[in-house]
């Protein structure tokens, strides 16, 4: 099932504020791996997908907004590996759809709406029977890929011990738990939350990983140190604001790496503001997880143009 992703490269990036703070900067390019399923949803998708081929389902459904690069990415792997899909869609239908959306499409999957009030029961075993009922034997994938099965994806992100810290981005706190499960000795792992008041997802990550180490599947005895950076959240999910955007292009323009505004320019950004701090111990070794979401870009700043013409 892998054989059609590339293995992520690590480039090293070139920067005064980095040398100026004595570490290395470096990026895993997790964005690189494949055109459509890239970034950490491979990762969460891949047991998800391999589980469903295994009990003999054939419709994967799923969850998410109108710009989820979870819907993006599973509806190009239900494409690519022989799934129908159906990705039930937070809000109202608006149209023409959006680029995540019309690229769903595209790609086979069935789009349904549903209101938000019913949305925030999607974990609930009543509106996934509901579902079952409406749309026959689906397997169901939480939203983001939040499952154990896209734990144990996440645990394959990291695969070396060159490093002293990791930093990823947060959103549903699964990758950040399988990258703790997956560290070496010597290693941690800092996750940069991309909603507002992110510290709730201390909790999250622990029941993440307590469940995860409780299932069977393949773990260490114990996961490494990780830490919640709250502070680079620039108002809440999705939000943006001109600093950011100028960071976004800067950043691209000096070192060739485009980021998603969503989850990658925030923690990047972080990471560049806590090196200024002195935040990062000397001689350190950084490496940050670039987690794709780069289709989000366009509709975002589709979505930004509107706003400024208003």
């Amino acid at each position: 099932m892998s054989s059609m992703f590339l293995l992520p490269h690590i480039q090293q990036i070139k920067s005064a504020i980095a040398h100026r703070a004595n570490v290395d900067l470096y990026v895993l390019r997790l964005d690189l791996i494949h055109p459509w399923v890239n970034g950490n949803k491979w990762f969460k998708l891949k047991y998800n997908l391999l589980e469903a081929k295994q009990k003999n389902f054939t419709t994967l459904l799923t969850f998410g907004g109108a710009y989820s690069n979870h819907i993006y990415a599973t509806a190009a792997a239900g494409n690519l590996f022989g799934f129908r899909t159906i990705g039930v869609i937070r809000g109202e239908e608006r149209l023409p759809l959006n680029p995540t959306l019309r690229f769903a499409v595209e790609q086979g999957m069935q789009l349904v709406y549903l209101n938000r009030e019913t949305y925030r029961q999607r974990h609930t075993t009543a509106l996934q029977e509901y579902l079952r009922q409406r749309f026959g034997e689906v397997f169901i994938v939480p939203e983001g890929g939040c499952n154990l099965n896209g734990v144990r994806g996440c645990t394959e992100i990291i695969d070396t011990a060159e490093f002293d810290t990791i930093c990823v981005a947060c959103g549903t706190a699964t990758t950040l738990a399988g990258i703790a499960l997956s560290l070496h000795e010597g290693q941690q792992a800092i996750a940069f939350p991309v909603l507002k008041n992110g510290a709730f997802l201390a909790q999250e990550i622990d029941n993440l990983l307590t469940n995860y180490l409780a299932s069977g599947l393949p773990a260490p005895t114990k996961p490494g140190p990780w830490e919640l950076v709250c502070d680079f959240h620039f108002g809440g999910y999705a939000k943006v604001n001109d600093e950011l955007l100028r960071f976004t292009q800067q950043f691209k323009e000096a070192h060739g790496i485009p980021l998603d505004y969503v989850y990658t320019a925030k923690m990047f950004y972080g990471v560049m503001n806590l090196l200024q701090q002195g935040f990062f111990s000397q001689s350190d070794r950084l490496l940050l997880v670039h987690t794709g979401g780069l289709q989000g870009n366009a509709g975002m700043e589709a979505r930004l143009q509107t706003v400024s013409s208003i």
